[in-house]
């Protein structure tokens, strides 16, 4: 498949409905409007396949900049690649659900998510964190530094009420992806939930939200899924 037919597979797929979510969430135009679920049967067709998801990539529609993270191949993926792709994300669904799942899958994550979290800049900050959160639920546990991981949680506890807000919602998330996933660490992440307390989220044009991780980290307990690990970190 080239580049042509895809976008038109693509479009033949967009819902007017879908499109409007997305808009309200912060995608802009152009975009068709893809439900996630019905790229599946492209995707089987095409498989992984690099140089089409960066042609995809680059044409800044956002159904096609999804698509091409379900195709990429992240194990040939650099990290200017990498940068590239999160130059390009303009909202959090493109840095934190399509450039940080991407990443998830490529031996240089922690290296490039750890520099992200270090720019300053809200989406990569926010794509960082989100990167750890798919590691963690995906990798064995021994693949991580517990001590790296609890000074990462002594960070957040210092700095996300101070945070931009999207890199709030994703380090809440990693708090509570840290209290689920990481066993070793399971006890203090709850304790770092609950001095924390609920994070005010701030929202253009709509309400504020609060996110609560005690309140998640529990209901996850009393399911009994703690240490839960997805198989895949991409569908």
């Amino acid at each position: 498949m080239d580049l042509q037919t895809v976008m038109q597979e693509l479009e033949a797929l967009g819902k007017e409905r879908t499109k409007k979510i997305y808009i309200s969430n912060g995608a802009h135009e152009p975009l068709f409007g893809v439900a996630t679920g019905a790229m599946k049967p492209i995707a089987k067709k095409i498989k992984r396949n690099q140089p089409l998801a960066e042609e995809l990539y680059a044409t800044g529609n956002y159904d096609a900049m999804y698509f091409a993270g379900v195709i990429a191949d992240p194990e040939v993926m650099t990290e200017a690649g990498f940068d590239r792709w999160m130059d390009a994300a303009y909202f959090y669904m493109l840095s934190d659900y399509v450039v940080a799942v991407t990443l998830a899958e490529a031996e240089i994550a922690q290296d490039v998510a750890d520099k992200w979290i270090e720019s300053g800049e809200e989406l990569r900050m926010s794509g960082g964190w989100s990167c750890y959160c798919w590691l963690l639920g995906n990798r064995p546990d021994a693949e991580f530094s517990e001590e790296k991981l609890a000074k990462m949680l002594d960070r957040v506890k210092d700095t996300i009420h101070d945070s931009p807000e999207r890199t709030k919602s994703a380090m809440n998330n990693f708090v509570y992806t840290v209290g689920v996933s990481y066993l070793p660490l399971h006890e203090k992440a709850l304790s770092t939930a609950k001095a924390i307390g609920p994070v005010e989220m701030n929202r253009e044009k709509k309400k504020s939200t609060f996110l609560h991780a005690t309140e998640n980290i529990q209901k996850e307990v009393d399911r009994g899924r703690i240490g839960f690990k997805r198989k895949y970190v991409r569908c």
